[in-house]
């Protein structure tokens, strides 16, 4: 969805360097996959698969205000971070376990994560698309995904950060039922040991008079995907220094020889 605004035209105008035919507008990227940038083997990257939240939904169109640009900024910032590289993988109404709105997480994983160049850190968002479809998904359903996530990323080398599954009360989907698996899947994110590292977006955007909402200071008015307030307070919430652990081993001969 990437809302991103993007110019499309009928008929063959490849060759004029006038945007004047180009007057058809969009705020989705359809055809650029991703950008791959030459640097030394030290440097690596780290990829945010999720959802609409991290496809940017519900961010100012044109800003750059997706909560991964936000911690792009962040690391930028960061002399001395080895992580530089940050792509999104978020894909709206994605889920960890069935297609739909694009392959599931689990089936894209390879093509959309590991076989990204450079990449040390997988940064593991997704799951609301599950709970909130009332398929009869359960924690253990969800739990078991998040494993075969983690699992396949140790086994290449690559460090694995989970984050929470935000609240969302509010929203024309949520249920007792659905509520009582979100909080059962956080408990497990939170201590399962499963994940190199744990960003507790749940705790740092939900309402403290209300732990099943957003916090209305980060909700962007849908009560499920946060604003640029809350996109910002996400990045914020990561420690940097979490996205680089002793488990990234890839570089050097481990690299593809076309990257090196």
């Amino acid at each position: 969805m990437a809302m991103q605004t993007s110019y499309a035209t009928a008929g063959d105008h490849a060759a004029e360097e006038a945007a004047t035919s180009w007057t058809d507008s969009m705020t989705s990227w359809y055809w650029l996959d991703a950008v791959s940038v030459r640097t030394s083997t030290a440097t690596g990257s780290v990829v945010a698969l999720g959802d609409s939240i991290t496809d940017g939904w519900a961010s100012s169109t044109d800003a750059n205000r997706r909560w991964p640009d936000y911690l792009s900024r962040r690391l930028q910032a960061a002399p001395d971070s080895p992580v530089r590289g940050v792509a999104n993988a978020g894909i709206s109404g994605n889920k960890v376990l069935a297609d739909g709105a694009g392959e599931a997480a689990l089936r894209r994983f390879d093509r959309d994560v590991l076989s990204q160049p450079g990449v040390d850190t997988v940064f593991v968002y997704e799951g609301i698309n599950d709970i909130k479809a009332h398929t009869g998904v359960t924690v253990d359903d969800l739990t078991t995904g998040y494993r075969q996530l983690a699992d396949r990323a140790h086994a290449t080398g690559r460090c694995v950060v989970g984050a929470t599954v935000m609240a969302y009360k509010g929203w024309p989907e949520y249920d007792a039922a659905g509520e009582a698996v979100r909080q059962g899947v956080n408990e497990w994110i939170r201590h399962s040991g499963v994940f190199d590292a744990v960003v507790d977006f749940d705790r740092i955007t939900r309402s403290p008079y209300d732990r099943q909402a957003l916090l209305p200071f980060f909700d962007s008015g849908d009560h499920l995907h946060p604003n640029d307030k809350g996109m910002q307070a996400m990045a914020d919430a990561v420690d940097l220094a979490a996205l680089r652990c002793d488990r990234s081993a890839i570089g050097g001969d481990d690299m593809p020889a076309w990257y090196r």
